[in-house]
């Protein structure tokens, strides 16, 4: 590949580089630290804490979640099955769940999250008197409020949950059970808005508040709105980026904060308030990037703690949309760059991962891919859900993104021990600098990377040149390594360039061991040919909805020469009629 070389980058050398913190971020770091603890003892003390009153006089505004449901998961439901986080729970019609034992803890968080309200209701007058039964259930065996059913995380999800459903929820209920769904409802959301809450998640939090506020009538609902949407407003500011992205850089974060906002935008308009300027703001934001993350699939890139999302979902959060208008190409503040041709789309990690409290789901792949073919997602990221991090934390490493690493480390990985209880599963030792170069014309878009995330531990800078052939439908690349200000810290180190494929994905080397085939839902075959030292096909993990399925990697290998560098040179081409019997397909 031909354009300007990036060794010249003027990176800091490691020396350079703060190898501590700031006084500022140390300063942060202290202030999060005393919040985990703050949050740990509101939990601890709940049952003994004194909260005002709320005069909760009834119910009015019925917010709309915009999310899609599937009827046939509400009639398993009455049926008694509850499929949640992948399991399945099975108690019987007319049956009592929360008196069986839960098969795992992401199930018992759901259920406690109730997450299988919205399906329940979707059913219709039926559906609502049996989620009336099993919200009554719920109040007589865990509103104590301790344990598992009043963590913060769980307590924000089943406040927006209730304050959605609880009309509807009380047109079967008699007067007493009315009251007692207002008054949970009424003391729930004020509990959530004394929560002691970092950045990550303090938008969705106050959101959820906000939507309760719109469903209560009376002081109730007044003093929630009246307390939670200048926090909200100012939050939004800071959180979401001027082109849509979140600080998180999350692209499955930023559509789930669209859809909670929409539901608060419209229990406003019910109420007959006007929204805060912020909110309108954020949703105009949010959506755009919802657009630029949405690939020829239908699908969001995966990256940062986020998967794919389906198709139905995101086209919901993007009803009413001009879904005709062309998204842009590059996303400054968000730190993506979109490379679109005839057959092929790309994106692209083009920026540091996020630090300090936005950073607990924060992925250590810089310059990692997603790149599609003919609609179809050809090589991705593993992705990985938060809510399975314990799971997943090796996920989050180099080795799970499609990008190149050096020696198995990783270029940055999240806390553990008393930095994670203390500060959360943030990232850490993650790049600090990356350098992009956009080129554009009728022959193709050029793109040169460069981070210096390797410059600490090997004295080396990661290079990443992708070029996308608008005439022949071609992508190319170009991984390159090269000394640092002070050069390599060793004379050889290996390194790796891994490409994730999908589970509908298959591949196979050919003949010369060196070239791939790739075909995925489509008849056409492509070739992902490099001049790697070696090349090898192993097992990989893809998430999808919560869930890890086995899928394969492509891992191309090579050595770097600590005063010369290396690169290697990869191709990824459609297959010339005839060719495709070089290879033998595996899934």
């Amino acid at each position: 590949m031909q354009g300007g070389a990036l060794a010249k980058t003027p990176f800091a050398s490691p020396r350079a580089l703060p190898l501590g913190l700031s006084s500022a971020a140390l300063a942060e770091d202290v202030f999060e630290s005393l919040r985990r603890q703050a949050d740990s003892l509101w939990s601890a003390n709940l049952p003994s804490l004194r909260f005002p009153t709320l005069h909760a006089e009834g119910l009015t505004a019925q917010p709309r979640d915009m999310r899609p449901l599937r009827l046939e998961s509400g009639r398993a439901l009455m049926a008694g099955r509850f499929t949640l986080a992948g399991v399945q729970l099975s108690v019987g019609p007319k049956g009592d769940p929360w008196s069986a034992v839960f098969p795992s803890e992401r199930f018992e968080q759901e259920m406690h999250r109730f997450a299988w309200l919205p399906e329940l209701m979707s059913v219709g007058p039926a559906g609502a008197r049996e989620a009336l039964r099993h919200f009554l259930e719920w109040r007589r065996g865990f509103s104590r409020m301790r344990g598992p059913a009043w963590t913060p995380e769980t307590l924000e999800r089943r406040v927006f949950h209730l304050a959605c459903a609880a009309r509807r929820l009380a047109e079967p209920a008699s007067d007493a059970e009315r009251q007692i769904i207002v008054h949970a409802l009424a003391m729930s959301a004020t509990r959530l808005m004394q929560v002691p809450a970092g950045p990550q998640r303090l938008a969705e939090r106050l959101a959820a508040v906000c939507t309760a506020g719109t469903a209560l009538a009376g002081r109730a609902g007044d003093r929630l709105l009246m307390r939670g949407l200048p926090r909200l407003a100012r939050q939004l500011d800071e959180a979401v980026l001027p082109d849509g992205g979140l600080k998180t850089r999350s692209p499955e974060q930023a559509l789930e904060l669209l859809f909670d906002l929409h539901t608060l935008d419209d229990g406003l308009s019910q109420r007959g308030v006007d929204p805060p300027e912020a909110l309108s703001r954020a949703i105009d934001r949010l959506s755009g990037a919802a657009r630029f993350f949405t690939l020829g699939d239908g699908r969001l890139a995966s990256f940062h703690g986020g998967e794919a999302a389906n198709a139905a979902r995101i086209a919901a959060a993007l009803a009413g949309e001009d879904l005709t208008a062309k998204p842009f190409a590059f996303a400054p503040y968000a730190g993506y760059h979109r490379l679109s041709g005839g057959a092929i789309e790309v994106m692209v990690d083009a920026a540091p991962p996020p630090t300090g409290g936005w950073s607990e789901t924060a992925c250590a792949q810089p310059l990692a891919i997603e790149v599609l073919c003919d609609g179809h997602r050809l090589i991705s990221n593993c992705g990985w859900s938060p809510l399975a991090a314990h799971a997943a934390a090796a996920l989050r490493l180099t080795s799970g993104g499609s990008t190149a690493g050096l020696a198995e480390a990783s270029a940055g990985a999240p806390a553990t021990g008393y930095f994670a209880h203390t500060l959360g599963p943030r990232l850490t030792n993650g790049c600090k600098r990356v350098e992009a170069r956009r080129n554009e014309n009728e022959a193709g878009v050029w793109l040169e990377l460069a981070h210096d995330g390797w410059l600490a531990d090997f004295g080396l800078v990661h290079e990443r040149r992708l070029f996308l052939d608008l005439r022949n439908d071609e992508l190319r690349g170009e991984d390159r390594f090269t000394p640092g200000p002070n050069g390599g810290r060793r004379r050889l180190t290996p390194f790796a360039v891994r490409f994730h494929l999908p589970p509908s994905v298959k591949v196979s080397l050919a003949r010369d061991q060196k070239s791939v085939l790739l075909r995925g839902p489509t008849d056409r075959g492509w070739w992902l040919r490099n001049d790697a030292q070696e090349v090898l096909v192993e097992t990989s993990v893809h998430f999808d909805e919560g869930q890890p399925r086995r899928c394969a990697q492509v891992v191309m290998k090579g050595q770097v020469d600590a005063a010369r560098g290396a690169k290697l040179r990869w191709k990824l081409t459609p297959v010339d009629p005839g060719q495709e019997g070089q290879g033998r397909l595996r899934p």
